[in-house]
């Protein structure tokens, strides 16, 4: 019994010790690279390049907007921008600006993702949005999945017309010991994205969009997110949306209906 018990412990230690030396094989999973725009259905985007504050240099798709706001998009952990263009498509067709921003070890961008280093890939394409002339009252930033504790993380540091957050969580702490209940992932995890600590200082109008059958991000995470957000804000569950699906059930013109009350109203009262 004795030598059991040491043997089940020994691979209990070493399953631990496996994940904790590949955690962000699991966390950041870049896959493919964009090809040309046309491609992608945003021949209107241009190719764009941006410094990075430790000297990487990104490629994102950008276009500048007709007469509404710029909506900068972060996109989530797997894949690349170019898998999200048609959500830019969307609201391109609309009048709306859009920046596909992308990460470090991304769609064939140089470095090797981090929690630092994607929260410094966000500030460099803000950075450049501000050098297009584009005011932070004229930014819509938008994260989806990881993305979201990208959006948060910058939004509480960045003024912005609207923060959008599509199928977000209190943590990535929470969610990696959610699913990974029988690990001590609490006290593992590297990179931690704490969107919970950094949401109430984000001074913007919040939409939370996420599917109420989702298994990657249980909606309990983003209610426990949006309970923490400042007014004004507002939460939206797609009864039969599941993590990846949301436009497919009406997120789309759930999102443009909350920029045009929220954002839309503002500019037009400019003088």
């Amino acid at each position: 019994m004795l030598e059991l018990v040491i043997s089940a412990g020994a691979v209990y230690v070493g399953v631990n010790g496996a994940l904790y030396a590949l955690q962000r094989r699991l966390v950041f999973v870049p896959l493919g690279r964009p090809g040309a725009p046309a491609e992608e259905g945003v021949a209107d985007m241009r190719t764009v390049r941006y410094p990075t504050s430790d000297g990487l240099m990104l490629e994102g798709w950008f276009k500048p907007p007709s007469g509404r706001p710029t909506i900068v998009y972060f996109h989530g952990n797997a894949g690349h921008f170019g898998e999200r263009a048609f959500k830019a498509r969307y609201f391109m067709d609309r009048g709306y600006g859009f920046l596909l921003a992308s990460y470090r070890g991304y769609g064939g961008n140089p470095g090797r993702p981090s929690e630092a280093g994607v929260y410094r890939d966000a500030r460099a394409a803000l950075d450049f949005l501000a050098r297009e002339g584009t005011a932070a009252a004229d930014v819509v930033i938008y994260g989806e999945s990881l993305g979201t504790g990208v959006a948060c993380a910058v939004a509480s540091q960045y003024g912005a017309a609207a923060l959008v957050l599509e199928a977000p969580f209190s943590s990535l702490v929470d969610v990696a010991a959610h699913r990974y209940w029988w690990t001590p992932a609490r006290w593992l995890l590297r990179d931690r994205f704490e969107s919970i600590s950094c949401i109430a200082t984000a001074d913007a109008p919040l939409l939370v969009l996420h599917g109420g059958r989702d298994r990657v991000v249980p909606l309990k995470f983003a209610r426990r997110l949006f309970a923490a957000a400042r007014e004004p804000k507002e939460l939206r569950i797609l009864p039969a949306a599941e993590h990846t699906d949301l436009y497919d059930h009406g997120a789309g013109e759930i999102v443009e209906q909350f920029l045009d009350r929220e954002v839309g109203e503002r500019l037009a009262s400019r003088p």
